[in-house]
């Protein structure tokens, strides 16, 4: 699928701000591209942290913004009531099935356990074949840096291949990370060929 304007991006980040003010600033700032170049957001629905920044920066750049949040984090009064569709689920399962069937790109930001486990499953569907849509992991102020070496020595010692970690676009700028996912999303492509985890 060609970017246009039902190209979406589903977008996995922390429900807080995190020490940094770059992080903030990295969600903002793709929030706000996202809206120029007239696609759309999927994220889990929440209005704190950096999930609430890339919502409110892509709303305000004209974007139509799909959230989508258990109920028990609703009745918490997390949910963003301000985004176009925000969709309340019986589970984190459900949650995280509806985002990615939305989605013609993945893009993990800086975040805690919650991302960690969404970045992990999208890129663990994506190896099986499960879908070929490219994963992007924004490495604001070197956030990942640590689990990236960690992935380095996952492959040294036998557990993943090159392939596997090519499956990942790494940039730490918003703009250029949306360019190059742009570039590889396909709705229509064969699945990656299937090794054992």
């Amino acid at each position: 699928m060609t970017p246009a304007a039902g190209f979406t991006v589903c977008v996995y980040c922390g429900s807080r701000p995190g020490a940094l003010p770059a992080f903030a600033q990295a969600a903002a700032q793709l929030g706000t591209d996202i809206g120029r170049r007239g696609w759309s957001l999927v994220y889990g629905g929440g209005r704190a942290g950096l999930m609430g920044t890339v919502a409110d920066a892509a709303l305000a750049a004209g974007a139509h913004v799909t959230g989508v949040i258990p109920d028990r984090l609703m009745q918490r009064e997390l949910g963003h009531t301000g985004v176009q569709d925000l969709r309340v689920v019986s589970s984190m399962h459900e949650r995280k099935q509806h985002m990615a069937e939305r989605a013609d790109v993945f893009v993990a930001l800086p975040g805690g356990i919650g991302t960690l486990e969404e970045l992990f499953e999208v890129w663990t569907w994506r190896h099986l074949g499960y879908h070929d849509q490219p994963i992007g992991l924004l490495n604001v102020g070197g956030f990942y840096d640590g689990l990236l070496a960690f992935l380095a020595r996952t492959q040294a010692d036998g557990f993943i291949d090159a392939h596997q970690q090519a499956m990942l676009e790494l940039d730490a700028d918003p703009t250029r990370l949306l360019d190059r996912l742009a570039q590889r999303a396909t709705r229509a492509g064969g699945p990656d060929d299937y090794t054992a985890i």
